[in-house]
């Protein structure tokens, strides 16, 4: 993603503002655009760590399956 200046310091070229807060800038458009940041990093490392323990339980359960005797 490219930005056009810092986050948060008031509307760029690439079209959409962001919202009345970002447009305006200063201080609450950059601490508006911290928090924005801060919410996707911590959505970004909950689906990263559900998705290892999704990943963790199929190797538990494919390690199972092949540990068991085959039946004749």
């Amino acid at each position: 993603m490219s930005q056009v200046g810092e986050l948060g310091s008031g509307a760029g070229k690439g079209g959409g503002g962001g919202g009345s807060i970002r447009e305006a800038g200063g201080s609450f458009g950059k601490m508006e655009a911290a928090r924005e940041e801060e919410f996707f990093y911590k959505q970004q490392k909950e689906q990263l760590k559900n998705l290892k323990s999704k990943s963790d339980e199929t190797t538990k359960s494919t390690n199972a399956a092949a540990a068991q005797p085959a039946k004749q």
